[in-house]
């Protein structure tokens, strides 16, 4: 064989430059293509994960906030049952306070000591945030108020509270028990 012939051969079986060029140019675009579609991908999975996240973090610190909540309401409200059975305690005091005879020597100073008894007790209760209610002559409020019976009174504004059977109490705000009330009506 000569060079010649060995040349046209060799020439024949080496792929042209311009066409190896293509080929690589075809995947190097279809790896790109690829790559921009993985990154895709991958940037919503990313988001996704971003988003969960986010809400797992926000549902966590809402359950946190939630539980400070109940804990500072059972700090607050944790005496209400106790209060509901001391309420007795205080009506009964201020029973024996209006029905004892304090002009009689003999009753005076017992009168004074259930007087000082019932000071003392109450003022321990409003350090405890228990406070009266006692709408005397205040204008009658269902939130706080429950009405015994309505009597007609012309001397006083209809739904004005004329009687206090029993006095109600609060605890931080919330009742604990309502006052129990006489309530004026138009003649």
């Amino acid at each position: 064989m000569s060079t010649q012939d060995y040349t046209d051969i060799q020439n024949a079986t080496e792929p042209q430059p311009a066409a190896e060029e293509q080929v690589q140019a075809e995947a190097a675009d279809a790896g790109i293509e690829t790559l921009q579609a993985q990154l895709a991908t991958l940037a919503t999975a990313y988001e996704a994960a971003k988003e969960q996240s986010l809400r797992a973090q926000a549902e966590a610190q809402n359950a946190r906030r939630r539980a400070e909540q109940d804990v500072e309401k059972a700090h607050k409200f944790g005496l209400e049952k106790m209060v509901n059975d001391l309420l007795p305690v205080v009506d009964n005091l201020e029973r024996a306070l209006s029905s004892i005879d304090a002009s009689n020597e003999v009753f005076a100073a017992i009168a004074e000591g259930i007087q000082l008894t019932h000071k003392t007790f109450v003022d321990a209760l409003a350090r405890h945030q228990v406070l009266v209610v006692n709408p005397q002559g205040e204008p009658f409020d269902p939130n706080l108020h429950q009405a015994v019976s309505a009597v007609p009174n012309p001397d006083v504004e209809p739904n004005t509270v004329i009687n206090c059977f029993q006095k109600g109490y609060t605890l931080h705000g919330r009742l604990v028990r309502p006052a129990m009330v006489v309530v004026s009506k138009a003649p």
